[in-house]
C-alpha cells in the first residue's frame, strides 16, 4: 500500500516513495516517545501497516533531559527486536539518535566519542525552537570536518527562522540534510511551519522526509491529513528515504 494511500478518499494509488522512516521515537521508556515495550510494538505495527518497510528510530539525546548512551540504545533496539521476532512481524528496524545541541553535543565532537548515525553517516540533530544556538554555523562546519552528513530535524518548526526564508537557504548551502516533519505539511504544529514546508518542497530543499512519531496522536494526524497538491509534491522530490533500505 502506497504511503498515502490512506489520504486519498478516492483511493486512488500514490507510489511507495517513503518505505523508510528515519525519525521517530519507537524505543520503550528512554525518552518521550514509546512509555512501554507494548507501545513501541504498537506503534512499529501502525507505522508498518502504513507502508513502512524500515523504521530507524531515534531517541533523544539531551544532557539536561535524555541522557541516553549507544549502550543504552542498543540494548533498548535488541529487546524491540527480540519482542518482533516473536510475533513474526516482518518490519526492519534499525536505531541512531537524535542529538540536541547541547555543549554535551559539541564535546562528544570535539571528543571524538561515537555518535549514533543511520546510512551515510548521517548525524540527525535539534535545536531550541525559540533561539538560535550561538555558534550553530561552527558546530556544522565541525561535523561537516569530522566526516559526519549532518540532518537539521525538522527544520520548519524553528521560530526563530521564519522571519527570513534566507536564513534556510544559508543553512542549506552550507551542506546541511533537511528533514522535514511528514504532520508538518498537514498543519498539525502550526500554521507558519505548515508554511514554512511548503516553500521548502517548493524549493526542492527537502532530503528527508520523517513521522518523527511519539505516539498515537501523531498516527491519527496522518490519518487525518487531507490529500494536498503538497503531497504529490513531495512525492515528486529526490528524497533520500528509500535509499536507506
Amino acid at each position: 500500500m502506497g504511503i498515502f494511500n490512506f489520504l486519498n478518499k478516492k483511493n486512488k494509488p500514490y507510489p511507495d516513495f517513503l518505505q523508510v522512516d528515519m525519525h521517530s521515537h519507537l524505543l520503550p521508556g528512554i525518552d518521550d516517545g514509546a512509555a512501554t515495550l507494548k507501545d513501541s510494538l504498537f506503534l512499529i505495527r501502525s507505522l508498518h501497516k502504513l507502508g513502512y518497510k524500515k523504521l530507524i528510530t531515534t531517541p533523544h539525546i539531551m544532557s539536561d533531559f535524555y541522557k541516553n548512551t549507544p549502550e543504552i540504545i542498543r540494548g533498548k533496539l535488541n529487546e524491540v527486536r527480540s519482542a518482533l521476532k516473536k510475533e513474526a512481524l516482518e518490519v526492519e528496524i534499525e536505531a541512531a539518535a537524535e542529538y540536541y545541541l547541547d555543549e554535551c553535543f559539541i564535546k562528544k565532537l570535539e571528543n571524538d566519542e561515537e555518535l549514533l548515525t543511520f546510512g551515510d553517516k548521517y548525524l540527525l540533530f535539534e535545536t531550541g525552537f525559540l533561539n538560535a544556538p550561538a555558534q550553530l554555523n561552527e558546530i556544522i562546519f565541525l561535523m561537516i570536518t569530522k566526516g559526519y552528513k549532518p540532518v537539521f530535524a525538522h527544520p520548519e518548526r524553528y521560530t526563530y527562522l521564519f522571519s527570513d526564508f534566507k536564513k534556510y537557504e544559508d543553512l542549506y548551502a552550507r551542506g546541511l540534510h533537511f528533514q522535514l516533519n511528514l504532520n508538518s505539511i498537514f498543519g498539525y504544529y502550526s500554521k507558519p511551519s505548515q508554511k514554512i514546508a511548503e516553500k521548502l518542497i517548493e524549493k526542492d530543499m527537502v532530503h528527508f522526509v520523517g513521522t518523527d512519531c511519539h505516539g498515537e496522536r501523531h498516527l491519527e494526524a496522518m490519518k487525518k491529513g487531507m490529500q494536498t497538491k503538497t503531497t504529490q509534491k513531495l512525492a515528486k522530490l529526490h528524497l533520500l528515504n528509500n535509499t536507506l533500505l
